[in-house]
């Protein structure tokens, strides 16, 4: 299977602290994979520097067999990442926002128009398309993150914490839409640190903590390698076995 993003050696250091030691990644085309791990282990700098919003001390970031960095102008427009923090600008209208951040690639006109529209019918979102996002609620403005950073159509996606605060219905929409996107052809990369979402999505599953990927593989890979009998072990005890964490402790 053919690789569209590969991380060598990144490396970030706040005050002397590794935050991301040295990780490679290596995701593949057409995968929904997961990187689980407590708050603070790194995932959310990881993703800032795979999209070039923060510099790595050391490392670099191949993104469809090319040097990112060296080729941002070009790679830039096949990536779409919404992240953990709300992107949106509550002054301005549903429609507002999609068309805001989907004319930065270059899209203009009619295509445009229809880029708007459909992203907010994909999110759910098209009878509010005239409202502004300040009166929206949680799960509403977070499935409008997504419509913000789709509307370019993007080879790989990716979600960042999509869930956070929002309620089980805002959250499972988003799921069943992170699984539509995968079908239509996108890659995705999730992170987050509540493990159901990432055993029901994700092909494949890295474990990060203090800052590197401690294990990775399938979920029945995971549970291999703490017990034989991988029917009566979940992934929560993998986790726990493996980083000496609870999932109540993140």
């Amino acid at each position: 299977m053919e690789t569209i993003l590969k991380t060598i050696d990144l490396t970030k250091k706040y005050d002397n602290r590794a935050v991301v030691d040295n990780l490679n990644l290596e995701i593949k085309k057409g995968e929904v994979f997961g990187l689980l791990g407590p708050n603070g282990a790194g995932k959310s700098t990881t993703m800032n520097m795979i999209c070039n919003l923060i510099k790595p001390d050391f490392g670099s970031v191949e993104f469809m067999g090319r040097d990112f960095r060296k080729n941002k102008r070009e790679l830039t427009v096949k990536l779409g990442y919404i992240p953990q923090h709300l992107a949106i600008h509550g002054n301005l209208k549903a429609w507002e926002n999609v068309e805001l951040f989907t004319s930065l690639y270059g899209i203009k006109g009619a295509e445009l128009k229809n880029r708007i529209n459909e992203s907010l019918e994909y999110v759910g979102l098209s009878e509010r398309r005239n409202d502004y996002a300040r009166t929206f609620s949680g799960g509403m403005k977070r499935r409008l993150n997504i419509a913000c950073a789709i509307g370019h159509h993007p080879e790989l996606i990716i979600f960042d914490e999509p869930t956070v605060g929002i309620d089980p219905q805002s959250r499972n929409f988003i799921l069943e839409k992170i699984r539509e996107s995968n079908k239509n052809g996108a890659t995705v990369i999730y992170t987050s640190h509540y493990m159901e979402e990432v055993e029901a999505i994700c092909t494949r599953i890295a474990i990060m903590d203090n800052g590197k990927v401690i294990a990775s593989g399938t979920s029945e890979e995971l549970k291999k390698l703490v017990s034989d009998d991988t029917d009566s072990i979940t992934l929560e005890e993998v986790f726990l076995t493996l980083t000496g964490k609870k999932l109540r402790d993140m």
